[in-house]
């Protein structure tokens, strides 16, 4: 059964541009490299909550907004092969260092997922 990476950042929206430039630059790297599907999402109804909250998880500060993404992959096994691929590609090595990012990488996060229902 397919396999998912998801993540989810803290996006300054001063930066939604520059982002969307790295995003559609990542979109075409995982996919070459093997990605079934590559999705990137800007929060639009998202709001803190008492305990949790997509804004919370992140810290979110004032002028930010969420993102919400996930790539798709045949298997896990897939997933490795693929990541470590992207890993090396030259065309990503901007992004590979912190001041590379338009965002704040210490409060985004990600995991890895086995799809467990698919419809």
């Amino acid at each position: 059964m397919a396999y998912v990476d998801g993540f989810v950042l803290p996006l300054p929206k001063a930066n939604l541009e520059r982002y969307r430039e790295l995003a559609n630059l990542s979109a075409t790297v995982w996919r070459e490299h093997g990605a079934l599907e590559y999705r990137e999402c800007i929060a639009d109804d998202v709001k803190p909550g008492k305990l949790t909250s997509f804004p919370q998880s992140v810290n979110l500060q004032d002028g930010e907004t969420v993102v919400f993404a996930w790539i798709v992959y045949e298997s896990r096994e897939k997933r490795d092969e693929v990541n470590e691929k992207v890993m090396k590609d030259p065309r990503l090595a901007p992004m590979m260092s912190p001041e590379g990012l338009p965002f704040d990488g210490k409060r985004m996060f990600w995991g890895g997922f086995e799809m467990f229902i698919d419809r």
